[in-house]
């Protein structure tokens, strides 16, 4: 996007290039090495901060888990290593921030990826070409609407209320039948199979003289839980349905997953980790028998044409930052690109409307709605919302909830460190010892946060640990404190107290823990 200005010089002190060079006196030697040291050691600390505090061969040291926690430790004040937001953390664009160390020629092409995530697409045909394309049925017009501030989407706020923000989804899937899709499954071609009438998500609305597909609906029921010291605490359980339908009845067995927009932040740098590191903490078979055995999940990856390690997503379905931002414009707005060529999005052969509408592909933008080259710049600025710096991370409270976090167990799936390695033409991102507290690997959560609807090689109870890195500052960006794919939890305390199966001991732990301890831990999560 951005010419090489840089020009070749003859000299250090100039001469007319092709000429014979004017003789240097050892005074001016002297003082042009000075001159060049000078203007070197910005580059040199510059390289420092941008490539981290390490290199990849010491990995296992700076990744070691903490056993002092009476201070700090060196480089947890900034998760995001040199690509930790400078941004102010006060606001809500705390999440809106670019990487930290970027070269300043690439902030033109973050501020025109921010510009077409926050665009409102428009059904074609329309004046533009550029815009238009939007459905015919979708989940919402515009990233930004689902990935509100670039932070965490919710539920509805109210009963009975529709959620404006249209930052909650319904995924659906049906028991594969065929051989055919018992083999697209087997070699991972396929994470599920689309219900043969809706497809693989409910799309709520809808362009003008278009159906919707339905509507989520959610009833509450009240759990109370009790924890050490006589606190109560009150849980939501979700109940799901789909009211209103638009093209006829769900196929028998259709399986549902609630799933609400997970942040923005820290993409960039978690696909950076080399997938060795990644590997390493898994132990599917639970060889160590400490009740953890995080797995990887393997997905098709797209740009690759082959299986690879799935890092993004609740169920880490998704093995690329450019996939998932691929398959979202797709599913969620109705958008094709090189990646994802049905103009119709997610419409299936029993919705013929939605195949017959006007479609907004363009010669001019290689016969898709989103062209390349915008594709290109809304990909970057997904690879670097940067990751916002810690809040009083030395504080002596904080310091005893990492210790209580690291103890009841916590850290055994929110690993809090790794180190990136080469990201091919971001080099900002390159070489970071990063704190996102999760392991990118699928752990089973046990009967109480199933959705009963396998993905990929996760199962119906197997959940991808989810960074932590920022989430103490949900309700700063998005004003809510809602947490877990569905947003069920009201509090931190709350998601905490849904963990199960490989979660459960911790969480066991963790109600029986003082109420002064527990505000302690809560302390340290929310600093992250």
């Amino acid at each position: 996007m951005h010419r090489n200005r840089s020009k070749s010089r003859c000299r250090v002190v100039p001469a007319p290039c092709g000429a014979s060079p004017k003789p240097v006196s050892p005074r001016k030697r002297s003082l042009a090495a000075l001159i060049a040291l000078g203007a070197g050691l910005p580059l040199v600390l510059g390289a420092w901060e941008s490539h981290g505090t390490g290199t990849d061969a010491s990995v296992p040291g700076l990744t070691a888990p903490a056993t002092d926690f009476s201070k700090t430790e060196e480089g947890e004040d900034k998760p995001g290593g040199g690509a930790t937001s400078k941004a102010s953390v006060t606001n809500a664009n705390a999440f809106s921030a670019s990487s930290g160390n970027m070269d300043f020629k690439r902030e033109l092409d973050f501020k025109i990826g921010n510009a077409i995530f926050r665009k409102n697409w428009v059904s074609a045909p329309a004046s533009t070409d550029a815009s238009d394309g939007l459905g015919p049925l979708f989940n919402s017009r515009a990233c930004q609407n689902c990935h509100l501030k670039d932070g965490r989407g919710h539920p509805p706020f109210t009963k009975g209320i529709p959620d404006d923000s249209h930052s909650m989804l319904m995924r659906l899937s049906v028991p594969a039948k065929t051989d055919e899709e018992k083999a697209k499954l087997a070699s991972h071609q396929l994470n599920s199979i689309p219900e043969s009438t809706y497809g693989g998500q409910l799309q709520d609305l809808s362009i003008q003289g278009h159906k919707a597909e339905g509507q989520i609906k959610i009833d509450y029921k009240e759990k109370p839980v009790k924890l050490a010291g006589g606190e109560t605490v009150h849980l939501r359980v979700p109940q799901y349905s789909i009211v209103n339908l638009g093209y006829g009845p769900l196929a028998p067995g259709t399986m549902m997953s609630p799933r609400v927009a997970p942040p923005m932040i820290g993409l960039g740098l978690l696909e950076a980790v080399p997938e060795e590191q990644i590997l390493a903490n898994a132990d599917p078979d639970d060889a160590n028998q400490d009740g953890i055995s995080g797995k990887p999940n393997q997905v098709w990856s797209r740009e690759n044409n082959k299986v690879m390690l799935g890092r993004f997503g609740w169920k880490a379905g998704v093995p690329s930052i450019n996939q998932q931002a691929a398959e979202a414009a797709n599913g969620d707005i109705g958008l094709s690109t090189t990646m994802t060529r049905s103009a119709s999005g997610d419409c299936t052969e029993s919705e013929k409307d939605c195949l017959d509408a006007p479609n907004g592909n363009s010669p001019q933008y290689q016969d898709v709605e989103l062209g390349d080259d915008l594709f290109k710049l809304v990909a970057f600025y997904s690879h670097n919302l940067a990751v916002p710096p810690r809040r009083d991370p030395a504080d002596p409270k904080v310091l005893k909830g990492k210790e209580l976090f690291y103890s009841i167990g916590c850290a055994s799936c929110h690993k809090p460190k790794f180190v990136t390695g080469e990201a091919p033409g971001e080099p900002h991102l390159s070489h970071q010892l990063i704190w996102p507290y999760t392991d990118l690997l699928l752990h089973d959560m046990g009967e109480v946060l199933a959705d009963h609807r396998p993905d990929g090689e996760a199962s119906a109870s197997e959940w991808r640990t989810a960074p932590l890195w920022g989430i103490g500052l949900t309700e700063t960006v998005n004003g809510h404190t809602l947490f877990l794919h569905d947003g069920r939890a009201q509090s931190l305390t709350e998601a905490i107290l849904w963990h199960g199966g490989e979660g459960q001991a911790s969480r066991d732990k963790f109600a029986k823990l003082s109420k002064e301890d527990r505000e302690h831990l809560i302390a340290f999560v929310s600093s992250l």
